[in-house]
């Protein structure tokens, strides 16, 4: 990792399935765009209620560090 240059993006990725459903999707959406993907930092955590007050999903926000090319 020595002499590399990073550049930050923040996403927020979402499932029903958990906070790690909804990391997996965030970095899955942006492997799809962005490439040198070397990190990620959970910032967020939070969910959104459904019907009768239930959890109905996740939503977490992350920021990803991406190796800038010289």
């Amino acid at each position: 990792m020595a002499n590399h240059v990073y550049a930050i993006s923040e996403l927020v990725g979402s499932s029903p399935d958990g906070v790690e459903g909804a990391v997996n999707n965030a970095l899955a959406s942006a492997q799809e765009s962005v490439r040198n993907l070397d990190w990620f930092e959970v910032t967020q955590i939070r969910g959104h209620l459904g019907e009768g007050g239930q959890v109905a999903d996740w939503q977490v926000g992350i920021k990803l560090g991406f190796r800038v090319e010289k």
